[in-house]
């Protein structure tokens, strides 16, 4: 067997999944036929679409997938369907003044919206300067990217069920993933449904809060393209306010379906058949509410005690209370699942309230969520870890293996976590730190605090940061190298940063 990874495999599925790629363009060519806007720009994009993926298929080797060939394919695909999801915004914005003219503004916008980060190069920004049909693709992208398109390839191509098992955990957030029955090809299609229904629900639910005067602005294309960026956490809005723009009513069903985002959603198939109290048995999903309910408890007295004047301008106690609740429980539920909606500008907060969701980004949601960051699960086994080392400290002796509930943790899974939570710092790390000096390359200012948040919001895929860079904001201002590095960062916290990086090590190529 040859040492040598057989990289033309991969390629040629990447062609494949390029190829499907112009299946969803259909959707918002759709769009441009109704609205009269764009149509061209989409159809255009679907014949390359097409032609791209014809013409990398061409390259199959014939052989089989091996572990380093599913590696590679995993990574390489999502940076390839990153590129060319971004062909539209450069086609629509193609003599005319619109940043996404400059195709690293569009790779940009494309990698977060596929990566679910929502960071926005866009700035100030509605259905009113883009047409219809390219918003509903800025939205549309998020959603293929939420629960995975690998997954989803894995349901639909029966080439891909032989390697599914190990294509799947490349690409799932998260150090686990259960395999709900003894196929992994019918495990994905359990996810998307799930994934599928939850989107359609909110979608329907949006609408109705339209049709009964509840939210005037939530007409049926913005529940739409809402729904396609609230399930993946995605982040990205039609409207320049974010959340913010729709009614409290609004805000108020999309808080729960944040939290359902984050949540594993194997949890659900458990719970539609019949097992009503896995989710309480969950050691994780226990650690993932009971942080959301201290956070938003926190964040709640904060705001009332005038931690955003936005938030708390006066009025009626109750009044106040009641508006601090709902703004702490939505951004801690946007934040925490980097989902990154906003519905007050954060940036302009006490310190003390931007510190309390400075610690809610870094937590992430749950392993086999759409959610991003580092994922509850590990920081339970960091933390046991810990407490582990401690306890050797008075008793070397001692054998005391790592439990999450009643199952034992493997060690080798441990080290996995380890490993893996100490790269995400230092990519964090390395990553602000380049920010920084590369905007006083160019003489633009930014804060530590920005820098830090903008590394942070790039590789957990939160999208928004503070400052300038804010929810409210946009991240054009920077340079086109800091553009680029942070499309890297999103693309590899997308892809739990070990699938990216071991691509680039010179083992990986020849053992």
């Amino acid at each position: 067997m040859s040492t040598v990874v057989n990289w033309r495999t991969s390629v040629a599925l990447t062609g494949t999944v390029v190829k499907f790629l112009s299946v969803a363009l259909l959707v918002p060519l759709v769009a441009a036929l109704v609205y009269g806007e764009d149509i061209a720009v989409f159809g255009v994009s679907i014949i390359f679409a097409v032609g791209l993926g014809v013409g990398l298929e061409q390259l199959d080797g014939d052989e089989d997938l091996q572990s380093r060939e599913a590696l590679l394919f995993v990574a390489l695909a999502w940076f390839v369907v990153a590129a060319v999801a971004a062909v539209p915004y450069v086609l629509a914005g193609y003599g005319t003044e619109s940043t996404l003219a400059r195709p690293i503004n569009a790779f940009f916008e494309s990698m977060s919206g596929i990566s679910t980060t929502g960071a926005t190069v866009m700035g100030s920004i509605g259905t009113d300067r883009h047409s219809h049909a390219l918003m509903l693709w800025r939205q549309l992208t998020q959603w293929l990217g939420g629960m995975g398109i690998i997954v989803l390839m894995v349901a639909i191509l029966p080439e891909l069920s032989v390697n599914g098992a190990q294509l799947v955990s490349e690409e799932a957030p998260g150090p686990t993933l259960e395999k709900l029955t003894p196929r992994i090809a019918e495990t994905a299609r359990i996810l998307w449904q799930a994934y599928f229904a939850f989107t359609v629900l909110l979608a329907v639910l949006l609408y109705g809060l339209h049709v009964l005067g509840y939210a005037p602005e939530m007409d049926l294309y913005n529940s739409i393209a809402h729904a396609f960026s609230t399930l993946p956490t995605g982040g990205f809005s039609t409207k320049a306010d974010s959340i913010a723009a729709f009614s409290a009513a609004v805000q108020w069903v999309i808080i729960p379906f944040m939290v359902v985002a984050g949540t594993n959603f194997a949890l659900f198939w458990h719970l539609f058949d019949g097992d009503l109290s896995r989710p309480l048995r969950d050691r994780e999903f226990r650690a993932y509410a009971g942080a959301i309910a201290v956070l938003t408890a926190v964040l709640t007295g904060l705001l009332f005690l005038g931690a955003a004047p936005t938030v708390s301008p006066g009025g009626t106690t109750q009044g106040v209370f009641w508006n601090a609740l709902r703004q702490a429980a939505f951004q801690v539920g946007s934040l925490m699942n980097s989902t990154g909606y906003a519905t007050s500008n954060f940036a302009e907060w006490t310190t003390h309230g931007q510190l309390v969701l400075v610690v809610t980004m870094f937590i992430g949601g749950s392993a086999g969520s759409t959610g991003g960051g580092i994922k509850v699960i590990r920081w339970l086994i960091v933390l046991k870890s810990l407490r582990r080392e401690l306890f050797h400290a008075t008793h070397p002796e001692a054998v005391q293996p790592i439990r999450l509930g009643r199952h034992v943790v493997d060690e080798a899974a441990i080290r996995g976590v380890v490993g893996f939570t100490i790269l995400y710092f230092l990519l964090f790390g390395l990553g602000a730190v380049f920010i920084s000096l590369d905007a006083a390359r160019v003489g633009l200012e930014l804060t530590a605090l920005e820098a830090v948040g903008a590394s942070l919001a790039a590789i957990g895929n939160i999208g928004p940061a503070f400052g300038r860079l804010g929810p409210f904001g946009s991240y054009l201002v920077l340079p086109d190298t800091t553009k680029f590095v942070m499309i890297l960062l999103m693309w590899a916290g997308r892809l739990e940063i070990i699938t990216v990086l071991a691509v680039f090590t010179p083992t990986f190529w020849r053992r």
